[in-house]
């Protein structure tokens, strides 16, 4: 049973993982690398590493992707959109493609090493996670909120900046031909 979920996990993962390479909408590419990023966390759940998916989730969908999006608004997205998409090597990338997923499939499903990680009689002991977590959530629960506090001030400044209303765009446009 859990093999099935590690191979669904998997495929999810790289499909996922395609889908940032392939979408022509930047928005849409950050969605699907969170989406990929929450499916490792989720492997590393199953492989029996809860506190590494923590740390996967925190890491990389909450700092990494806040990043992403930031540089996503500060580019004007609206012209990359609009230019064509290129067909050149295209043929080539979906053979890459169909023999790297043939490979991972073949060494999924005739590995030792992956039935001797899923076996049921492992019992993972939680102690160091929770004395982690109490000391991270008591001792240490004004630097982890203020980190977070940092962080939303940022995506609202970026939010801010990004904007870009008739007036401020009069405004650069006139200052812009004063100084021409």
């Amino acid at each position: 049973m859990e093999q099935n979920f590690f191979i669904l996990l998997a495929f999810v993962a790289t499909a996922s993982g395609l889908l940032v390479v392939i979408a022509r909408n930047p928005i849409h590419s950050a969605m699907a690398l969170a989406s990929c990023f929450v499916q490792i966390a989720a492997l590393y759940v199953l492989l029996g590493s809860p506190f590494l998916a923590v740390i996967q989730i925190f890491v990389y969908v909450g700092a990494i992707m806040v990043l992403f999006l930031f540089v996503t608004m500060m580019l004007d997205i609206r012209k990359e959109t609009r230019s064509r998409f290129h067909l050149k090597g295209i043929v080539a990338t979906i053979i890459a493609l169909l023999a790297l997923a043939t490979e991972m499939f073949y060494l999924l499903s005739h590995s030792s090493r992956l039935y001797a990680v899923m076996a049921p009689e492992r019992v993972i002991s939680d102690q160091p996670i929770k004395d982690l977590s109490l000391t991270l959530f008591a001792d240490f629960l004004l630097p982890f909120e203020m980190a977070s506090v940092i962080l939303l001030v940022a995506l609202i400044g970026a939010v801010v900046l990004a904007r870009t209303d008739g007036s401020r765009q009069q405004k650069l446009d006139s200052q812009s031909e004063a100084s021409s």
